[in-house]
């Protein structure tokens, strides 16, 4: 066909000519479910009449957007890197002012809106490895092993960029835990690796067992390579905090398999749970020894987006590498180059995070009170959580040991399971939707996560379960939601 005595060839990007990688991406964060959400908070502000006039969303760890506020020692000197002008201005301390002038001194001309270079800000890596040996009892960390990302998954995107590697049954294969967080199958689909999956012990807490560790590792050798292993500590969706003696088996049975470890360590400020305490695979690594600290490969990952900052929208994270290749080395600091650098104010704000007030400094009493008040509300919430819960008929839910996120399981009758297959829906996707449609909670589906076959869930963050949110949970009778196959409660009993 001709038109104007061109050839019209039609679209060149369609369905059928993209990458068909990206069309295997699914992120169940944000996906129907959430769509669907928005659609309805659209149709509330346009006056549609509904049995709520809210959507409660409980489906993303966004803190800020539900009310937790910033760390005002943080926006302080944001403040003043975005407007150095304000430096003049007595309203602010003085260590919040001579924090800005150091961050600023780092920067190019002198300005957060300058590039910075690809790895991140000298200072700032600097201030992240003297962080980690903090943390880690003295375990020497080098500012050169630091990598400043935007967020935690840039970093693990990029990471993944570089181990995903041949074809056929030598295509990389990826350990994740199920359930997982979304990130990593959407990541593993689209760069075309081999998910390999390990089942947590839903009857243990989501405990990780080594054992079902190996049996993924076996089935997987068939068809794959099996070369990485993931671990998300605390865990993402399901709260559960690794004991020391679990790391370092983890540890022991990557070093056995020739396994490269990636430990996302993003709520590691979020241990809520007595007797559970946090521990960073780099110190467990170092502390078993040569045998494996000289051995094992490793990269570790934390952002500000979690934790008491919450502070998604910044995009400020850090990854550091253990044993890394030094030739590979040089191929991630190309990588990386690629994107230019992460966004400055992102590395401003981690910089804060890492190196915050001191005893002496003026704004020390204001930090620790906020820090203190935030993670006390979240422990108290986590307790809620699973208190809640675990009083709903049909709901059973693990203590929240860390995170920030329950993951119940429900109980759904075989008329509704029979009438989501029916729709082409996964059960527990044909259970939230409902909810949303018809109470105006807004959850994500266990299946966008990973489950056991024949079991149903739900995450949920756990802030949200504010007064409103607990009685739609708790109110009895609970009106029932009509379905073509009669009608069944949406959280709870079911008719």
């Amino acid at each position: 066909m001709t038109e104007n005595g061109f050839l019209h060839h039609g679209k060149v990007l369609t369905l059928d000519s993209m990458n068909p990688n990206v069309k295997r991406v699914e992120y169940a964060v944000r996906g129907p479910i959430v769509q669907r959400a928005v659609q309805i908070e659209k149709e509330l502000r346009e006056g549609v009449k509904k049995p709520f006039t809210e959507v409660i969303k409980a489906n993303i760890g966004d803190c800020h957007a539900m009310g937790q506020k910033p760390i005002t020692f943080f926006r302080q000197v944001l403040a003043l890197c975005s407007y150095p002008e304000l430096l003049e201005d007595n309203k602010f301390p003085e260590d919040v002012k001579n924090r800005a002038r150091r961050i600023l001194q780092a920067c190019a001309g002198g300005s957060i809106g300058s590039y910075s270079a690809s790895q991140g800000i000298e200072l700032i890596r600097n201030d992240v490895a003297r962080y980690i040996e903090r943390r880690d009892g003295g375990i020497p960390c080098s500012p050169d092993n630091i990598y400043l990302s935007a967020g935690a998954s840039d970093g693990i995107m990029t990471m993944l960029k570089l181990l995903v590697s041949g074809e056929g049954s030598s295509r990389t294969g990826v350990m994740i835990s199920i359930p997982q967080y979304p990130l990593y199958s959407a990541g593993l689909a689209e760069l075309a690796a081999v998910q390999i999956n390990y089942y947590l012990d839903e009857a243990k807490c989501w405990s990780l067992d080594v054992k079902e560790l190996r049996r993924a590792l076996e089935a997987a050798r068939k068809h794959c390579r099996p070369r990485v292993l993931c671990i998300i500590n605390p865990g993402n969706p399901t709260g559960q905090v690794q004991s020391r003696q679990c790391i370092e088996d983890v540890i022991k049975f990557a070093a056995e398999e020739n396994l490269f470890l990636m430990a996302d360590e993003v709520y590691q400020d979020n241990v809520y749970a007595e007797g559970c305490q946090f521990h960073s695979f780099k110190k467990v690594l170092f502390e078993m020894g040569p045998e494996y600290s000289e051995k094992v490969e490793l990269v570790s990952f934390h952002s500000t987006s979690k934790c008491y900052m919450g502070e998604c929208g910044f995009r400020g994270g850090y990854m550091e590498v253990v044993n890394l290749d030094p030739e590979v080395k040089v191929q991630l600091t190309k990588l990386v180059s690629v994107r230019l650098c992460p966004p400055v104010t992102g590395q401003a704000l981690l910089d804060l995070v890492v190196n915050p007030p001191q005893p002496d400094e003026p704004s020390y009493a204001t930090f620790i009170k906020e820090r203190s008040h935030t993670l006390a509300m979240l422990a108290e919430k986590a307790k809620m959580t699973q208190d809640i819960l675990n009083q709903v008929p049909g709901i059973s839910c693990n203590p929240v040991q860390g995170a920030m996120y329950s993951f119940p399981s429900i109980q759904l009758p075989p008329k509704a399971i029979a009438e989501a297959k029916e729709k082409g829906q996964a059960p527990d996707m044909f259970y939230c939707m409902k909810l949303l449609e018809e109470k105006g909670i807004c959850l994500v589906p266990g299946s966008g996560f990973g489950q056991r076959d024949g079991t149903f869930h739900f995450r949920s963050v756990m802030w949200i379960l504010k007064v409103f949110f607990i009685k739609k949970l708790t109110a009895a009778p609970f009106g029932p939601v009509k379905t073509d196959s009669g009608s069944f409660v949406p959280i709870g009993r079911f008719h």
